[in-house]
This record gives C-alpha cells, sequence and structure tokens, in this order.
C-alpha cells in the first residue's frame, strides 16, 4: 500500500500501483492561506512515460497555481486560473515530450477548495464527486464511455466493463479541453478526487457508503481497500471533508 497522506484533518490522500507493476498516477494536497489546492493526475501512455507526464502535472499546477493567486481573487477569477493552469500544463507536457517520451500526456483533475466551495477544472476521465447520501455532483468524464452514456448507447453497469472504457478523449499533451464546474460541500458530505483505478472499477454505492467514516484518512483507506478487490489500474483517491 502506497503512504496514506493527511493534511490538517481535512484532506487524505493516496496515490498507489494498485494491480500493477508501476504507478503512473500523482496528486497534489496542499494548503494556501485558508484554502486547498488538490489534484489528481492520471498519466496516459505507459511506455511512453505516463508517470513523467502526471508528475509534471501536479508539479506544474502547483508552481502555476503560486504565481498568480491572490487570497482577493473572486470565484470567476479562480476558474480563469485553473483554467490557464492546465492551458500552461499541456504546453508544458508537449515541449518535454521529445525522445522516449514522444506522444506522453495525463489526465488532470484539480479543484481549488475554500469555506467549502469548490472550483474544479477538469481534462481526460479522472473525476472529482461530491457524495451525500448520494452522488451529488460529478465532473463528465472526457472519455469514448461518456459519450456512448451521452447518446444513450450505454447504461451506467455496462460502462463499467466496456472494453473501451481506457480510450480517453480529451489529454494534457494530446488533444486537449478543460471543463470548469463550482460546487458546495456542506457539512456531512465529502469531496473525492480520483484515477480511473477507483471509479471504474467499484460500484457507485461503494463511493456513497464511505461518508459514514468521519475521518477523512478512513474514508480514503476504505475506498482503497475496496479498489483493490476488484481494480486492474494504479489508484489515486484525494478526499476533503468540511
Amino acid at each position: 500500500m502506497g503512504e496514506l497522506l493527511t493534511l490538517n484533518n481535512r484532506v487524505s490522500g493516496i496515490t498507489d500501483s494498485g494491480n500493477r507493476d508501476h504507478n503512473e498516477d500523482n496528486c497534489l494536497m496542499l494548503k494556501i492561506d485558508d484554502a486547498y489546492l488538490l489534484a489528481v493526475a492520471d498519466g496516459l501512455g505507459g511506455h511512453a512515460a505516463g508517470d513523467i507526464a502526471s508528475g509534471i502535472a501536479v508539479m506544474k499546477l502547483e508552481e502555476f497555481f503560486k504565481e498568480q493567486y491572490s487570497n482577493e481573487m473572486d470565484n470567476e477569477q479562480i476558474k480563469d486560473l485553473l483554467r490557464d493552469c492546465h492551458e500552461r500544463i499541456h504546453d508544458a507536457i508537449i515541449q518535454a515530450s521529445v525522445g522516449d517520451k514522444q506522444g506522453m500526456g495525463t489526465t488532470l483533475v484539480s479543484a481549488f477548495v475554500k469555506n467549502n466551495r469548490a472550483i474544479i477544472a477538469n481534462t481526460g476521465d479522472s473525476r472529482s464527486t461530491v457524495v451525500a447520501a448520494g452522488t451529488k455532483f460529478k465532473t463528465k468524464d472526457h472519455s469514448m464511455v461518456q459519450k456512448l452514456l451521452d447518446r444513450g448507447m450505454i447504461d451506467d453497469e455496462t460502462a463499467r466493463y466496456h472494453p473501451m472504457s481506457h480510450i480517453v478523449t480529451h489529454s494534457m499533451g494530446n488533444e486537449f479541453d478543460v471543463d470548469l464546474y463550482e460546487t458546495t460541500i456542506d457539512e456531512g458530505e465529502i469531496l473525492v478526487l480520483s484515477s480511473d483505478g477507483l471509479h471504474d472499477h467499484v460500484d457507485k454505492s461503494v463511493i456513497v457508503k464511505s461518508v459514514t467514516y468521519q475521518k477523512p484518512s478512513e474514508i480514503v483507506r476504505y475506498l482503497y481497500n475496496e479498489a483493490l478487490v476488484t481494480t486492474t489500474d494504479n489508484v489515486t483517491i484525494v478526499v476533503y471533508k468540511p
């Protein structure tokens, strides 16, 4: 099991190879003033250095965000900042994609949380979910399976086992796009950022059940152990609890 990290008893996370030999995921948990910057990145390309791409994503997110962030920023300005960070990270990965790293890429879901309100940016099929008694909010994956869901060609259960579940339609370093969201995390709710090693391999009811645990570290440990039973991928989970 990878190292379980905890930040101020509000945030906990883990990134681990899961049931694979090599971990291409990375995560970020950072406190900035009275707020948190959180992220999960899932490297793409296997031998084309997916782990390097995801590492660049979280490292550059911290660097670029700190460069421009001000405590005076409103929510729209934070959205613009996260969008700019994702665009600059995409450019940085393209510049680093030389030699045996040609074609590398990564997903990135990032969240800025302040006063229990989250501004979220997403590129790829890593995911951010707000969980209460059910799923209150989730980002929409940039994936082939999501396109099939949107067209009504498959249902949620079929999506979990679909043979094209690994096909990402947008990522850093390849065909780029970013979606921006805003949501709240109220008392009794949690914000979960995850790579597809969790949310593509465990039932939604498992993620919903995790809110019954009191501490973020307990939630992360529970979700990680549940994912290991069925996942064929790396597993990365970051949890924020008000």
